[in-house]
């Protein structure tokens, strides 16, 4: 009897993790196939650092090739162009061969940068984005044409946007390099947000959150421009939807995030963003045999702003959904029901901020309010901790383990 067919489609967090994690549940008894325009993972957390020269490309990605080979996951350097979730196939930009059969099927095709949420947030105005590889990489040369003649820096996130860690970490890396270069004190730094307070992140925030940035932002001499939105950015100044405005030389801003036009075009598939409506298995809500797991992912928001918000769903995050599909669909190729149940709000959730050679560790109970733990803890030692886990996850990712943890 073949094996059931699972195809992934996305190479990164998500779709990596659930390709292996299926084929350590089930070995041969699955025939896994990843189908990716990338064949390098990338580790987004350390995007912060790249602009400034901390790292490189090489340093922060790993071919996935190997680890897919060595572990039995075939994988096709395509990109899907259409899923039919009828016939059951995967459609690629291939020249032959393009058309993929599924038994099942994992959505961990991450996100697009809705740039045009604000008119003019484009690399020609000095507006710049850290959210892709490419995205970091511009804004790297523009970081070193800015220190030759520098000015003021604004940093921040746009209304929807939800990944508000890295506009923090990319914030406080900023101070840290101004310093370094002699010019922290004739250059302001300010940072605007849509949050309703500071340290909401989109996850509600946390117990003394406000305050202990609110010191990092005094002892930095940052200025906080938040519960905003951004209504158009020109060269070099960004105007505020209550007509406000704040004059840059350089700014890095992030906007929210949209599903990927594969997903965004299937029926019934996905909402209006173009994320996958799940149930708390990952799977579709209307097709059983589809998951959908990190970004990819639909998840409802618990609360409405003045200004909207999302929720951050990168990372460890991402890696829980991943694991929780592949015991599902293991489960079902078994003959069995889905059983394992992880509602997006109840993972917990563990961050590392880095601010230079300081930063924050992040640890709660829950993802989403109500918790019952919740907590910050700053200091020196965050800034280690980040150092020591990029290393250790670029090399569990190489090794392609994981079922570390």
């Amino acid at each position: 009897m073949a094996a059931d067919r699972v195809v992934v489609l996305g190479s990164n967090f998500g779709g990596f993790t659930a390709a292996l994690a299926l084929k350590h549940e089930l070995g041969d008894d699955v025939a896994v196939t990843v189908i990716s325009p990338s064949d390098r993972f990338v580790f987004n957390p350390s995007l912060i650092w790249l602009p400034f020269g901390k790292r490189t490309a090489a340093d922060i990605t790993v071919p996935v090739i190997p680890p897919f080979e060595a572990h039995g996951v075939g994988f096709v350097h395509a990109a899907a162009t259409s899923i039919d979730a009828v016939a059951r196939t995967v459609t690629t930009d291939q020249a032959t061969g393009n058309v993929h059969p599924y038994d099942y099927l994992v959505i961990a095709t991450g996100y697009r940068n809705q740039m045009d949420i604000v008119p003019g947030l484009v690399p020609e105005n000095k507006a710049f984005t850290i959210t892709t590889l490419p995205d970091a990489e511009r804004a790297g040369v523009a970081w070193r044409r800015f220190l030759d003649n520098p000015g003021p820096v604004v940093i921040g996130a746009t209304q929807g946007a939800g990944c508000f860690g890295a506009a923090y970490e990319f914030l406080f890396n900023m101070s840290y390099q101004l310093k370094k270069n002699g010019i922290r004190k004739r250059v302001p730094l300010t940072y605007v947000t849509p949050e309703p307070f500071l340290g909401h992140f989109g996850i509600g925030g946390l117990p003394h959150g406000e305050t202990l940035l609110g010191l990092f932002m005094k002892k930095e001499r940052i200025t906080t421009v938040g519960d905003v939105a951004i209504r158009d950015i020109d060269d070099g100044r960004l105007t505020l939807t209550d007509d406000r405005t704040i004059d840059f030389a350089y700014a890095m801003i992030v906007p929210p995030f949209i599903g990927q036009e594969v997903v965004h075009t299937v029926p019934g598939l996905a909402d209006a963003k173009g994320y996958v409506t799940v149930r708390d298995t990952y799977q579709s809500v209307d097709h059983d045999e589809i998951y959908a797991v990190g970004i990819a992912a639909a998840v409802d928001s618990p609360w409405h702003t003045a200004n909207p918000i999302g929720i951050p769903k990168t990372g460890f995050p991402t890696e829980q959904q991943a694991h929780v599909a592949a015991k599902n669909i293991a489960a079902q190729i078994r003959g069995e029901k889905p059983e394992v149940h992880k509602e997006f709000g109840d993972i917990k959730g563990i961050c590392v901020m880095d601010a230079g050679n300081n930063g924050v560790i992040i640890l709660t109970d829950k993802m989403l309010p109500p918790r019952k733990h919740g907590m910050l803890i700053p200091g020196p030692q965050a800034h280690a901790m980040k150092l020591a886990f990029e290393k250790y996850f670029l090399w569990k990712t190489e090794h392609g383990y994981v079922t570390l943890p």
